[in-house]
């Protein structure tokens, strides 16, 4: 399983301090209240920083990084993304994952594979999973407890029941 996790796109500088505006990629924004550290990726490299400051503007958080204190060092980690540690995640509830767990699962129906999952669409009513495979191409099943019966993020595997018409039931 992957050790960090990224909770933010850094994607521009707000003021000359080294602030930073992110846009979350989080569905609890609030989290980042109660952030101490963090790991900036950039160039492939996870950097670890302390939070000095923490604030929102309109759909952004303003983040105040440890040894970013000018706009030039804050520009350099532009469009890097901000990590928390794993084992500091927020607890999900039942039925509840973190999408980079779920993507590359494969997913079947029976024991008809369909292919795997290569992104997750958030609609706002429901996430909707994209999954890639050789035979139907690409399926868009969306993740209600009608129609994903299963998934075992150990073993990266998903079980469905496709809602008729989404491919041919013939091929199934």
């Amino acid at each position: 399983m992957v050790e960090y996790l990224a909770i933010g796109k850094i994607v521009n500088t707000h003021g000359v301090h080294g602030e930073m505006k992110v846009i979350p990629l989080t569905s609890d924004i609030s989290r980042f209240d109660y952030l101490k550290i963090v790991w900036v990726e950039k160039d492939g490299k996870l950097t670890e920083h302390f939070v000095k400051k923490i604030r929102y503007h309109k759909k952004f958080v303003l983040i105040t990084l440890s040894g970013i204190d000018t706009v030039e060092k804050a520009l350099e980690y532009k469009n890097c993304y901000i990590n928390v540690n794993r084992k500091y995640a927020r607890l999900l509830d039942e039925d509840e994952y973190f999408i980079v767990d779920l993507l590359d699962c494969q997913v079947y129906q029976d024991d008809v594979l369909l292919g795997k999952v290569t992104d997750v669409l958030q609609t706002g009513g429901n996430d909707v999973y994209v999954v890639s495979g050789e035979k139907y191409g690409e399926i868009l099943i969306p993740a209600i407890i009608s129609v994903v019966l299963d998934v075992d993020i150990e073993k990266k595997r998903i079980s469905v029941k496709l809602p008729e018409g989404l491919v041919d039931n013939n091929d199934l």
